[in-house]
């Protein structure tokens, strides 16, 4: 399942880029539903910068088909992003704390001047394969596959939305 989301946010292409890569942690309190977020590695090389980032999740709903296999504990992430400052990109990788390896999530963000703000673009892609899920039995497979694969979107695409809110009010309390 692909996903496009387009935001704008009020304030210049630099300290927005800025403010995504290097303070990630501090805007988990601009996010609902997100508990917090842990910088596991970082690692700069020139103007390219990888991290390992941890993102806690608060409590989402969790759909009734898939609560055998997912607990709200179980609700955490691991970002693995490559930042390139000469691009104003940021390509990404998600592994997620439940059902490793059956969740395949990836994409790449874009940071452009737009006047006097940014548009933010980030392209993902989601995919599930239900068979590496264990006790999902093969003939329910697709099934769960794809209400595991929405949950996923429904869980993601938000939460990539309102880290562009986030930014936009931190950026106004921290100017």
């Amino acid at each position: 399942m692909k996903f496009t989301i387009r935001d704008t946010i009020p304030f210049p292409r630099e300290r927005v880029y800025a403010t995504q890569r290097d303070r990630l942690p501090e805007l988990a309190a601009y996010l609902n539903d997100i508990k917090e977020i842990v910088v596991k590695e970082k690692k700069e090389d020139g103007h390219i910068v990888r991290f390992v980032n941890e993102w806690r999740a608060g409590g989402a709903d969790i759909p009734a088909l898939a609560r055998s296999f997912i607990k709200p504990e179980m609700l955490k992430w691991l970002d693995h992003a490559t930042w390139d400052a000469n691009a104003n990109t940021c390509e990404w990788r998600t592994e997620l704390g439940f059902l490793p390896g059956a969740i395949n999530a990836r994409g790449k963000n874009q940071w452009k001047e737009d006047g006097n703000q940014t548009l933010v673009i980030i392209e993902g892609e989601i995919t599930v394969d239900a068979k590496k899920i264990p006790g999902v039995p093969g003939l329910m497979a697709g099934k769960i596959g794809e209400t595991i694969e929405k949950f996923v979107v429904n869980l993601i695409e938000p939460n990539l939305k309102k880290t562009n809110q986030g930014v936009t009010r931190f950026l106004k309390e921290n100017s």
